[in-house]
């Protein structure tokens, strides 16, 4: 089933110049990207991005740090996409993620786990549209389509 998801580059991320990587393991996957953008997320968006937060002892050092930079927000879309994202990403934690996957490859503590993807078709929807207005993603048709699905 074709669905999209919500993925973001933490500013972790974007500041040790790994996005062209995490990027292209996406693509090379052949997952479609319709939306990406460069971005200083603001408190208040930060607030309602991680509304489910609200309370926990992470709860202020986490809207500190995801506003801290530059991030890069993107909408992808693919077969199962919001799963084979998050099994690309890895364990949020990353010490327990697997080698290969984004987090176990490239970070070392949770509190720095430099990527975010939603996790369930629900909070990609919520996702998309807090980032994202229709009319900045994208429809086009990718021409190794029929290579990469039946």
């Amino acid at each position: 089933m074709i669905e999209r998801t919500f993925v973001m580059i933490k500013p972790d991320g974007v500041k040790r110049g790994l996005a062209g990587e995490i990027v292209s393991r996406f693509e090379s996957r052949g997952i479609k990207i319709c939306a990406m953008k460069m971005m200083r997320i603001q408190k208040e968006l930060a607030e309602r991005h991680y509304a489910e937060h609200k309370g926990k002892s992470f709860f202020d050092p986490l809207l500190g740090y995801i506003t801290s930079g530059p991030v890069i927000c993107m909408v992808l879309e693919g077969d199962n996409v919001i799963s084979i994202a998050r099994t690309m990403m890895g364990r949020t934690n990353p010490q327990d993620a697997d080698p290969g996957t984004i987090r176990g490859d490239l970070a070392m503590q949770t509190g720095r786990n430099i990527i975010h993807g939603s996790d369930s078709s629900e909070s990609a929807k919520r996702e998309i549209e807090l980032f994202f207005n229709d009319y900045e993603i994208l429809k086009y048709d990718k021409p190794d389509e029929p290579w990469i699905y039946e």
